[in-house]
């Protein structure tokens, strides 16, 4: 994908004043890491006359089939081929968009700490952008730049310049043109607008996109003439949000006709007092499915192999059904952490009895492990390479042998849903794996199988119905013991 930013200056005003605007140096070749690959900063050109900045974005597109699957993640929007086969990796999509957003973040604010007069100055601006994937066509891309004081070339792409009777394809060439804009004006118009014309996502859309929508089109689109077929593609038509969208755009334009804020507009219901409620992390939900699970288990002896800095040792010590706790960790500085959060030094007696704090190895057996009616892999096994994990399999599930075993580890499917996380990036820079359902469901039924435990999987956090849940669980219980005939019958 390639987009580029032209100026012209004066003596007064040279054209180089866009680095300044961009916080980007028109001396220097910049990288950056983006969701789904990377991208470049570069200057063509650049002379008191004439500034030239391009973004060239690198799209990782394996990362993008493996990562999104279906319409508007970066999966096939047309066609069943179109997993493998499509213009994501080169037209101006959603990907650009973030990208615009994750680079020129500051130019988009309006910031600019060294020269601070700039970003409100309007400048002759020229935005090109070779390959522009438009669902409305050329008049569609008109309809929607020049309500905002550009003017529009859009010259449809042919499908095939040897075949002119196959006609034009839904991909445009687009040139924007104007002397009246600031930059600042300029990146927001394309940060909303090249989604709404691709008309697809690459990540999941939820109620912060509302937010973004509002911030990016601040100024402009509460008055824009395509408002609502802008807000209903940038949300992806989902209509909740684009009625929340619409509505606080109405206020938006009812408080500029009136000259007052917002605020003195949207009286009709006092203010809550109380601050919105927050969503509940995830590290918090997987505590809280463990406990569940433990709880239903009946577990009173639990052992936390891996426990860290202690967090979910402090949640079992809350519940006084677990009457003995054990944490074992590798690491010395994570176990004195835990035991400087739980202020073991300060516990009252009868509390101090109940938790013991371990170093020891998941590697290796350990016979003062055996006899506990339940053990905790928490995010875990992933921190481990795969050649060591048969070692961790027999430790705890051939050795010690609890009645219960808990592990949870990231989905990777999910991590197409945080579109911060860089393009084939794991989620913890430890991690020397991460696996998908399909993997680690065959990985809990191999080792229950061997190990005679039955598996039950358990979903934590919010169970998205394309990529699942963020965390999956596995709950591995002890089969009940054979009769002698029953293992002769085996044997026979």
């Amino acid at each position: 994908m390639f987009l580029t930013i032209t100026t012209t200056g004066t003596p007064e005003r040279p054209a180089t004043d866009l680095g300044y605007l961009l916080h980007k140096h028109p001396d220097k070749a910049q990288t950056f890491s983006t969701s789904y690959g990377t991208a470049h900063v570069l200057y063509p050109e650049a002379d008191a006359d004439r500034c030239t900045a391009a973004l060239l974005l690198e799209v990782d597109a394996v990362a993008l089939v493996r990562r999104g699957k279906g319409k508007g993640r970066g999966g096939a929007p047309d066609a069943a081929l179109a997993q493998y086969v499509n213009d994501r990796p080169y037209a101006a999509s959603s990907l650009l968009a973030v990208a615009i957003g994750a680079v020129f973040s500051s130019a988009m604010k309006g910031a600019c700490h060294a020269r601070p007069e700039l970003p409100e100055q309007p400048r002759p601006l020229r935005i090109e952008v070779p390959a522009l994937p438009a669902r409305g066509g050329a008049d569609l891309v008109r309809g929607l730049f020049e309500p905002l004081g550009w003017q529009v070339t859009a010259e449809p792409v042919a499908l095939d310049a040897e075949f002119p009777d196959w006609g034009d394809s839904r991909y445009v060439r687009l040139v924007l043109e104007s002397e009246e804009l600031t930059l600042s004006q300029a990146l927001r118009h394309l940060y909303v607008l090249l989604p709404v014309l691709d008309d697809a996502k690459h990540y999941w859309v939820t109620s912060e996109e509302v937010d973004k929508l509002l911030r990016a089109g601040e100024g402009w689109l509460s008055a824009h003439p395509e408002q609502k077929l802008i807000t209903s593609r940038y949300l992806s038509r989902r209509w909740s949000l684009t009625r929340q969208a619409l509505e606080a755009l109405e206020l938006v334009r009812l408080a500029e006709t009136d000259d007052s804020e917002v605020e003195e507009i949207d009286n009709a219901v006092e203010s809550e007092t109380e601050a919105e409620e927050k969503p509940t992390p995830l590290a918090v939900q997987r505590r809280e499915a463990i406990l569940t699970a433990l709880r239903a288990a009946g577990a009173a002896r639990v052992l936390d192999l891996g426990c860290g800095q202690g967090e979910l040792v402090k949640e079992l010590l809350k519940d006084v059904r677990f009457t003995e706790i054990v944490g074992l960790d590798v690491s010395v500085r994570a176990l004195t952490i835990a035991a400087r959060r739980l202020k073991l030094d300060r516990m009252g007696e009868r509390q101090a009895s109940r938790v013991t704090l371990r170093q020891g190895s998941l590697a290796y057996t350990d016979k003062q492990l055996k006899g506990y009616d339940a053990a905790v892999l928490s995010e875990v096994i992933e921190h481990l390479d795969l050649p060591r994990l048969p070692a961790l399999e027999y430790a705890v599930f051939g050795a010690a042998r609890p009645r219960t075993v808990l592990v949870t580890t990231p989905n990777v499917e999910y991590n197409v849903r945080w579109e911060s996380l860089p393009a084939g990036h794991v989620r913890h820079g430890d991690h020397r794996f991460e696996w998908t359902r399909e993997e680690f469901g065959a990985w809990a039924q191999k080792v229950g199988e061997l190990h005679g435990y039955d598996v039950e999987f358990v979903p934590v956090g919010p169970d998205d119905p394309e990529v699942g849940p963020p965390t999956q669980m596995a709950v591995f219980t002890q089969k009940a013991q054979q009769t002698e005939t029953e293992k002769e019958a085996k044997a026979a």
